[in-house]
């Protein structure tokens, strides 16, 4: 009688034993969870601030290409005043060789 209390006795401690077992497992398993999840919303909020910052580099490229544009219209400007500047220049000097030719043949007479 006594070896089968005995029997029982260790049975009930094994079963005691994997429960205990199985209970960590699990509280395990909720800690990885948990520290997984905590990993997911790290992750996702680096990827919205990562978007954020897409965005904000977006607009400054758009800023940029206004810059540009408005840039490209003064230095068409710029060009087009030196074209002005060049003709007439070389008409100006046309004239006072015009002019100096007359002053030397008024001056010769």
């Amino acid at each position: 009688v006594s070896g089968v209390g005995f029997s029982s006795d260790k049975s009930q401690e094994q079963r005691a034993l994997l429960v205990e077992s199985k209970r960590q497992e699990v509280i395990s398993l909720d800690n990885e969870i948990s520290f997984n999840e905590a990993i997911i919303e790290e992750r996702e909020q680096g990827i919205q601030e990562v978007q954020q910052q897409i965005g904000e580099v977006n607009e400054i490229f758009k800023d940029l290409a206004v810059l540009v544009h408005e840039q490209g219209a003064m230095i068409d400007d710029i060009g087009s005043n030196i074209e002005h500047s060049h003709e007439a220049t070389a008409q100006a000097k046309s004239e006072l060789v015009k002019a100096s030719k007359t002053q030397r043949s008024s001056s010769s007479l």
